[in-house]
């Protein structure tokens, strides 16, 4: 059995459409959806604010990189442009974790390092995977809840929940 944790992020277009089209897309395989936060830009570049979430998958006939190269078909159908680093995108799909039969999978590749390295800094993925995961532990690095709590306290506190935007949308009988 192969799991992923997915983040997703978006800030340009209609930013909730964009993040539901990923979990639309995933539904067959679809362990657990988090809520959705509104974030201040990460990186430096000035631009609007993102929506982000974090997402829980499950599918024995995926591996790593099946994940990331689904990740990367939902970001060209958002039509994302990679044009700056850090920049403003449609949607950003990041692996963040992939586990084969309970153990973390590791890679050092370029395209897809495992663990995905900027997940300790980051409040905006660190407080949705343990909306989904309590007991999250991020391979290499330690408890979830460990590596939140050791990030300046003004990281989560900028969040904004966003309980008005659910991602999974129920249909009307």
């Amino acid at each position: 059995m192969t799991r992923a944790v997915l983040s997703l992020g978006s800030n340009l277009g209609d930013r909730i459409a964009h993040l539901r089209a990923v979990v639309a897309d995933m539904a067959d395989v679809l362990v657990a959806v988090s809520p959705v936060y509104e974030t201040a830009p990460w990186g430096g570049v000035e631009q609007p604010d993102f929506l982000n979430a974090v997402v829980v998958v499950d599918d024995p006939a995926a591996d790593a990189w099946a994940w990331l190269r689904r990740g990367q078909r939902l970001e060209q159908a958002a039509h994302r442009v990679r044009e700056q680093r850090w920049g403003p995108r449609t949607l950003d799909v990041d692996v963040v974790a992939v586990f084969d039969d309970g153990r973390d999978v590791r890679s050092d590749d370029p395209e897809l390092l495992l663990p995905h390295p900027g997940t300790p800094e980051r409040a905006t993925v660190l407080v949705p995977w343990l909306d989904v995961d309590p007991d999250a532990v991020l391979a290499g690095r330690g408890p979830v809840r460990a590596l939140l709590a050791a990030l300046p306290p003004g990281d989560a506190a900028a969040m904004r929940r966003r309980d008005d935007l659910p991602l999974r949308v129920r249909a009307v009988p």
